[in-house]
């Protein structure tokens, strides 16, 4: 076998495996990204089935109930056009109230109730979180009043 063609079996085979590579790291990427989407979307169905993401808006007032075991609590988020319902069994931040910005992680159920896996809540009074913020200021500018859905 020729030097020439022991450098071309080389070259390929270092291509292949930083092909590899780049396969195995978007596919680390890709499991690992978490999309956010405001109720609005949610309700126009156009978040992925079976997958997680992200949900954020307003908790809406006089929406937060607590089941008997303590752990489960049922609330609403809004964006002040839509409203979902979500489902969370965990303790909840401390600074998690009626009224204030909140981002969940979830998926949605088979009755359209998002189950939500974790609860962030916002960490000052002036912070509401940026995707957020923008579904309210996009929901606000459309003119659109909040419309309890479920």
């Amino acid at each position: 076998m020729k030097a020439r063609h022991k450098r071309f079996i080389l070259i390929v085979i270092g291509l292949a495996l930083l092909g590899l590579a780049a396969m195995l790291i978007l596919n680390a990427f890709q499991s690992n990204m978490v999309f956010f989407y405001t109720p609005t979307q949610v309700d126009k169905g156009e978040v992925p089935h079976g997958t997680g993401f992200r949900i954020g808006g307003l908790v809406v007032k006089d929406s937060l109930k607590r089941q008997d075991d303590g752990l489960t609590v049922h609330f609403a988020i809004t964006d002040t056009a839509k409203t979902v319902p979500v489902v969370y069994k965990g303790v909840l931040p401390d600074l998690f109230k009626e009224g204030k910005g909140v981002v969940a992680q979830g998926k949605v159920g088979p009755d359209g109730i998002f189950i939500a896996s974790e609860v962030l809540a916002k960490h000052d009074e002036n912070y509401m979180p940026p995707e957020a913020a923008e579904a309210l200021k996009r929901a606000q500018e459309q003119g659109k009043t909040v419309v309890m859905s479920k």
